[in-house]
């Protein structure tokens, strides 16, 4: 590896670290990037690499998200181990199929929650006053699974579906959306990353240094988002969405 090289993809790695750390969608910066700087290798053990800093610099921005919320661990662990098996299975899916077929798709989803978002000012507040324990339950099993699947199938923007299924569908503020976010995100990257090891697509001499990069950018996001509060987040959040669009588009039309 270039020193030259690792050095553009640490720079990647803290900006991924940073961005996702405030609103999710850190794979939108890191996942294109990392295969443009590293063509020669095959597309698996790229994104199986890259799965080492996002589960890194997630596991930071957590710390900082918890000291600001309370979270309910027999439910996080019930959606944790759900999106852990569904992200493991995504990832095996996308060994045996093509995963191009879904893109068109997603940018339709994307472009209809910008502009939900966009009109819905006070979406980083609490969105649902009270919903019953029933449907918490069902509502964030089928978060678990959905997003689990998609993030080890295609990955990028996990971290702003789950906030955003967190906070439309079971009512959280921004914070506490994150806080869960994040955790089961750490899940998820947890079930691809045992795929790839099975495989062993994981190249370690680029994923360690990137995942102190991502880590360290990780703790300054949250930091910041924290410290600005959830209406600021919300501008970070619609650009985030912006990018996914962008790129998704993209590779729709050509």
């Amino acid at each position: 590896m270039e020193v030259d090289i690792l050095f553009y993809l640490c720079i990647v790695a803290f900006c991924a670290g940073f961005i996702d750390a405030i609103a999710g969608g850190g794979g939108l910066i890191q996942t294109p990037l990392g295969l443009a700087l590293l063509p020669s290798i095959p597309v698996s053990s790229v994104i199986g690499t890259l799965k080492i800093p996002a589960f890194f610099g997630t596991a930071i921005a957590v710390k900082q998200y918890l000291k600001q919320t309370r979270i309910n661990w027999p439910y996080f662990m019930l959606l944790a181990v759900l999106s852990c098996g569904s992200a493991f299975l995504g990832s095996y899916t996308l060994t045996v199929v093509n995963n191009e077929f879904m893109k068109p798709l997603l940018l339709a989803i994307l472009i209809a929650l910008w502009v939900f978002t966009y009109f819905k000012k006070d979406f980083t507040k609490k969105h649902l006053t009270e919903i019953s324990t029933q449907k918490r339950y069902t509502y964030g099993i089928i978060i678990a699974l959905v997003i689990g699947f998609y993030d080890g199938f295609i990955g990028p923007a996990t971290g702003t579906f789950f906030i955003m299924g967190f906070i439309f569908l079971i009512g959280f503020d921004f914070f506490k959306a994150s806080a869960y976010a994040k955790l089961i995100n750490l899940f998820t990257n947890f079930g691809s990353i045992c795929l790839f090891l099975l495989k062993g697509q994981i190249i370690w001499s680029v994923a360690l240094p990137m995942a102190v990069c991502n880590g360290i950018g990780g703790y300054f996001g949250a930091k910041l988002a924290i410290f600005k509060g959830q209406q600021w987040v919300r501008y970070i959040f619609l650009f985030i969405m912006l990018l996914a669009i962008l790129r998704f588009g993209y590779e729709v039309i050509l």
